[in-house]
């Protein structure tokens, strides 16, 4: 069993502390993303599972092994660095199989393995060439194939797609979801792409500063977001974060402007707090341009600054509260700049959050 336990795990350089005593199991299998800005520790973390960092305190675990004092050879992982780590002078064949070469496989062993993490990766009709002549897709794949002929218990990616352009990080998205399916193993995998974190993972980390803030499946962190920082980074574009407070059964703006209170929310509040009004743009559209749904809404009136058409919707900058805010519509037809609109918000998706916090109000 490949699974991986971080017990109260600690990173210190000198008397900075960078990873704050943080806690977590994943599963044999499972999918695993940790995602955030820079600087959040998640590549550090990545770091300590695999070796290439001691850690300051608390234990790693890999499958019933703690692993805090071996070396990184020990550990039966496999790492894919962003820039691909491939020797020049070497073929494809060279590159796949010199990790067992300098492990004394048996040349029948090596053989075989780098043949099916070729078959596997779509590389059999390249195992000639040099990394020089492959493309940036091509030297992922077979940065991937060195991984996977070692049958590691897990693989660890630190931001694999960075160097690759939109299109081929797509394309590369795939391919590692379909890695996955074909080679069952423990991965751990770091971006600070979110959307690559919502299409990849099984469960996805959010970290900022060397905390956690939370774990949870994408649509878990999707839907109900524990706090301001995973609302606005969890999403894209982000959810529209607008400070307001509780009078009367309403949501009010700064702008004296606002919307009824959310039902589903109503208990978990009281007149007078202060509050972050948070709605997603797929959740606040112009009339006869939204998504069906007939829960509890609300219509105002905002004037659009800027429209992005971008095929089948449109991005629209306005104004919510006297704060920037940006709805969609979808089935677009043609938007004036300073054209007023009368936008649907659809209360029952919306999110409320203590201004002084930053926290949902509501404990899913």
């Amino acid at each position: 069993m490949s699974e991986i336990r971080l017990n109260n795990v600690v990173k210190r350089y000198g008397r900075v502390e960078v990873v704050h005593g943080i806690n977590l199991e994943i599963a044999h299998n499972e999918f695993v993303v940790l995602v955030g800005p820079s600087g959040c520790g998640k590549s550090t973390t990545l770091r300590m599972i695999a070796g290439l960092e001691d850690i300051s305190d608390g234990e790693i675990h890999i499958g019933d092994a703690l692993v805090n004092d071996l070396p990184p050879r020990k550990r039966n992982i496999s790492m894919v660095f962003q820039n691909y780590a491939l020797y020049p002078h070497m073929s494809v064949r060279e590159n796949l199989g010199f990790g067992l070469k300098i492990a004394k496989q048996p040349d029948a062993v090596v053989a075989e393995r780098v043949d099916e993490a070729a078959s596997i990766l779509g590389l059999s009709e390249l195992m000639d060439r040099t990394p020089a002549e492959l493309s940036g897709g091509q030297r992922q794949r077979v940065a991937m194939g060195r991984a996977i002929v070692r049958h590691p218990e897990a693989f660890l990616f630190d931001e694999p797609l960075s160097n690759l352009d939109a299109k081929l990080r797509v394309q590369m998205r795939t391919e590692i979801k379909k890695l996955h399916s074909k080679v069952k193993t423990t991965v751990v995998y770091v971006t600070h792409d979110q959307v690559e974190a919502m299409t990849l993972a099984d469960r996805i980390v959010v970290m900022k500063d060397g905390h956690i803030e939370q774990v949870g499946t994408p649509m878990e962190v999707f839907n109900h977001p524990l706090n301001t920082f995973v609302a606005s980074f969890i999403g894209s574009p982000p959810m529209n974060l607008i400070p307001a407070r509780i009078e009367d059964g309403k949501v009010v703006f700064g702008d004296k402007t606002g919307v009824p209170l959310p039902n589903r929310l109503s208990e978990f509040v009281s007149d007078g707090q202060e509050v972050i009004f948070g709605i997603r743009p797929d959740d606040m559209t112009p009339e006869g341009h939204g998504i069906s749904d007939s829960g509890q809404s609300a219509t105002l009136e905002l004037t659009v600054d800027l429209a992005e058409l971008l095929g089948t919707e449109t991005l629209l900058y306005t104004h919510l509260g006297g704060q920037e805010a940006l709805g969609k519509m979808f089935d677009p037809r043609h938007v004036q700049e300073n054209e007023t609109l009368k936008f649907r918000l659809s209360l029952d998706k919306a999110h409320l959050f203590d201004a002084g916090t930053g926290k949902s109000v509501r404990p899913d």
